[in-house]
C-alpha cells in the first residue's frame, strides 16, 4: 500500500513516540527530542511557514549543516503540502540564487548570520521568496524571522488548515526535490515522490535490519539523499535515534560517545579513518606492531572466508580478543553492526585495511534519481563481496545495457527532473528503465560492480579505454598518495595528479632519503620523485600496459571542496581539476 510521508511518520509516532528520535549538542550537553516532541514542532513549523506565506507546491530551500531544525523545516515543509530543497553550506550567493529561483522557493531556512549574508544579496532576483528563517541567531531586517518567532506566529494558522494540506497529499506527488552536486553546470532537481521516499526507507530498513532501539550518526551533507535516508527517512520509518554530530572535524570524538549502531561514510571519510589509524600505528612498539601484523593477517583472511560462508581462519578469535575489539572501542565501533560505504567506488585499499581489522565495509550503490540505494550489500555469508556493490535492494530490478550502463527500475525510481521534461525523458525510458550514466557488470550471484561513469572513460589516443575511477584505485593503495587524478583522453599515453598525506610525506621522505618536508619540497626532490616512480612501476606492472602512468605530476596541497575540486560529498570534479591544472597537464604531454 502506497503512504505519505505524514501518514508515516503518525504511524510512527503512535508506536513509538516516547522513544528518544533526535540528539544534539548545546552549550556541550547532549539534548534529547522524543518522537512525539518531535511531530509536535513539525506541526507548529508548517502552521508557521504557512502563515509566512508557504504556498501548495512551492519550495522551501534549507541552508544549514546537519541538526534538528534541519530536519523539522524539511518535514513541516512537506507537511505543509510544499517541497523542501536543500542546499549545500558550500555554495556560492550565485548556486543558492540558482536554486531557490528554479525550485520557486516561498521561504529559505538558514544556519546563521554566515549562511543568511548569501541571501540578502540575492533577495531582490527572488521575486517568489517571502521570509527567511534562521535556525540560529536573529537579525533586523524585514522578512528575516528567528527560529523562536515561529511558534506564535504558527497560531496565526489552525490546525485543521494544516489538516486539509496534508490530506490533500496523494502518495504518488513530488514531496522532495534533490539538486544533484553539481559536478558540471547547474543542478538538476530531482523530483522524488512520498511514494519513492515511504517505500525506500521501508526497504532500507527491512534489509538492514534497523529496529527502533539502533542509533545512527548525522553528518554528512543532508543535501544529498543518502544522508536524508540513513539519518532521517529510515529513522522516521522505524523510530529509531539519530544523534547529529557537532562537525565532521569533531566526527571521532562523537563516534566515541554516540557509538552508532550503523555507520555510513563516503570513500573519503573511511580514508582519513584509515590515514589517522595508520598513523597513529607507526607510533606503537615493536611488540604491538608485531602483534597487529598478525591480527590483521587473521582478520583478512577471516573477512574473506566469512563473505563464502567458511569457518573463521584458527587464531581469529584470539585476534578479536586482542587487537580488533580495542580498535572497535577506540573508533566508537563497538556496538556497531554494519559498516557502509556509499556515493562512489572505495578502493580496494581501504577496504582490505578494514576488513583486516574486523571491520567489514560493504558498498551501497545507488544515486538521487532512485532516492538513494539501488543495491544493498550486507556483511552475511553470500550477501557481500569485497570490490562489488551488491545485489539489487529488495523489490527491485538492475540490468546492465549492451553498451556496459547499468539500468534500475523500481518504485524508488524518480518522478523526474524539475521542469526539465527533455532530460527526464533522457534518463527514464520509455520501459521505465532509469538510465544511471554508470559503467558496470554484474556476476552470476546478481552482484553489481561499478567500474566508472560513462562520461568519464578515457578513450587514449591508441583506441584503449581505460576506466579512471578504477585505475586511481590502484594507485591510491601506495600509502604517501592521498588523492590520484589519471588523465590521458585521446592522449598517447596515461599521466596523473597526484596529492601527497601530509601526515606521511616526512617518514616517506626518510626512506627516499629525501629532506623534503611539504608536498611542494617533496615535488622538487630528485630522491622524493624516484622513490615515487617505484612505486608506481610497481603499480604499472599489474595492469595492462596502456593503463600505466608514464608521468605524474605532484599538486602542492590536496584537493578539497574549498578549492572548488570536489563536491560536498567529496566527488571529484574531473571538468575543474583538467580546467584548474590545464597547465601542469599538458606539461606532461610536452615533447
Amino acid at each position: 500500500m502506497k503512504r505519505t510521508v505524514m501518514e508515516v511518520m503518525g504511524d510512527t509516532v503512535a508506536k513509538h513516540g516516547a522513544n528518544i528520535a533526535l540528539k544534539a549538542k548545546r552549550d556541550g550537553i547532549w539534548e534529547a527530542m522524543t518522537w512525539r516532541e518531535y511531530y509536535h514542532q513539525v506541526k507548529i513549523t508548517a502552521r508557521a511557514f504557512m502563515a509566512l506565506g508557504l504556498e501548495k507546491g512551492k519550495a522551501v530551500n534549507i541552508l544549514g549543516n546537519n541538526c534538528p531544525q534541519w530536519f523539522i523545516s524539511d518535514l513541516a515543509a512537506i507537511f505543509a503540502g510544499a517541497i523542501p530543497g536543500g542546499i549545500y553550506t558550500t555554495s556560492s550567493p550565485e548556486q543558492c540564487q540558482y536554486i531557490a529561483g528554479h525550485s520557486e522557493a516561498n521561504i529559505v531556512v538558514v544556519e546563521n548570520a554566515e549562511q543568511l549574508e548569501k541571501f540578502k544579496t540575492i533577495w531582490p532576483q527572488l521575486p517568489e521568496l517571502k521570509a527567511v528563517v534562521m535556525m540560529s541567531g536573529s537579525d533586523d531586517d524585514e522578512g528575516v524571522y528567528a527560529w523562536e518567532d515561529l511558534p506564535p506566529i504558527a497560531g496565526k494558522v489552525s490546525e485543521s488548515e494544516l489538516d486539509e494540506r496534508m490530506e490533500f497529499q496523494e502518495p504518488d506527488d513530488c514531496c522532495t526535490l534533490i539538486y544533484t552536486s553539481g559536478t558540471t553546470g547547474n543542478p538538476k532537481g530531482v523530483m522524488i515522490t512520498h511514494d519513492n521516499v515511504t517505500w525506500t526507507a521501508g526497504q532500507a530498513a527491512s534489509v538492514t535490519g534497523i529496529r527502533p532501539n539502533d542509533e545512527l550518526i548525522s553528518y554528512l551533507p543532508l543535501s544529498h539523499i543518502a544522508e536524508q535516508v540513513v539519518s532521517l527517512l529510515v529513522p522516521l520509518t522505524v523510530g529509531c535515534t539519530t544523534w547529529f554530530a557537532e562537525s565532521l572535524d569533531q566526527l571521532g570524538d562523537n563516534l566515541r560517545e554516540v557509538r552508532p549502531t550503523m555507520f555510513v561514510g563516503v570513500p573519503r571519510v573511511w580514508e582519513k579513518i584509515q590515514a589517522k589509524m595508520v598513523d597513529a600505528g607507526a607510533q606503537n612498539p615493536w611488540l604491538k606492531k608485531k602483534i597487529a601484523a598478525w591480527a590483521r593477517k587473521k582478520g583478512l583472511a577471516n573477512g574473506y572466508a566469512r563473505q563464502e560462508g567458511q569457518p573463521p581462519p584458527s587464531g581469529f578469535h584470539l585476534a578479536r580478543k586482542l587487537v580488533f575489539s580495542k580498535v572497535r572501542e577506540r573508533l566508537g565501533f563497538d556496538r556497531c553492526r554494519l559498516f557502509i560505504a556509499t556515493a562512489a567506488p572505495i578502493s580496494l585499499d581501504t577496504q582490505e585495511f578494514f576488513m583486516s581489522l574486523d571491520i567489514p565495509i560493504t558498498e551501497v550503490y545507488g544515486m538521487s534519481e532512485c532516492t538513494g540505494p539501488g543495491t544493498v550489500s550486507l556483511p552475511e555469508p553470500f550477501k557481500y563481496r569485497t570490490g562489488w556493490a551488491g545485489p539489487a535492494l529488495a523489490g527491485t530490478e538492475i540490468a546492465v545495457a549492451e553498451n556496459g550502463e547499468v539500468l534500475m527500475r523500481g518504485r524508488h525510481v524518480f518522478k523526474g527532473y524539475f521542469k526539465n521534461e527533455e532530460a527526464t525523458r533522457a534518463t527514464i525510458d520509455t520501459d521505465g528503465w532509469l538510465h544511471s550514466g554508470d559503467v558496470g557488470m554484474i556476476d552470476d550471484k546478481g552482484f553489481l560492480k561499478i567500474t566508472d561513469r560513462m562520461k568519464e572513460l578515457i578513450i587514449t589516443a591508441g583506441g584503449e579505454n581505460v576506466p579512471p575511477q578504477v585505475l586511481e584505485g590502484k594507485y591510491k593503495a601506495i600509502p604517501v598518495l592521498s588523492q590520484v587524478v589519471v588523465v590521458g583522453d585521446r592522449r598517447k599515453h596515461m599521466a596523473a595528479l597526484l596529492t601527497l598525506d601530509p601526515t606521511k610525506i616526512e617518514p616517506a621522505a626518510a626512506e627516499a632519503g629525501s629532506t623534503a618536508v611539504s608536498a611542494d619540497e617533496a615535488a622538487a626532490c630528485p630522491q622524493f620523485r624516484s622513490y615515487l616512480q617505484a612505486r608506481i612501476d610497481q603499480v604499472n606492472a599489474t595492469l595492462p600496459r596502456a593503463w600505466g602512468i608514464k608521468k605524474f605530476v605532484v599538486l602542492p596541497e590536496e584537493l578539497s571542496i574549498d578549492g572548488g575540486e570536489l563536491t560536498p560529498t567529496m566527488k571529484l570534479k574531473r571538468r575543474v581539476v583538467h580546467s584548474k591544472y590545464a597547465q601542469q597537464i599538458e606539461s606532461m604531454y610536452a615533447a
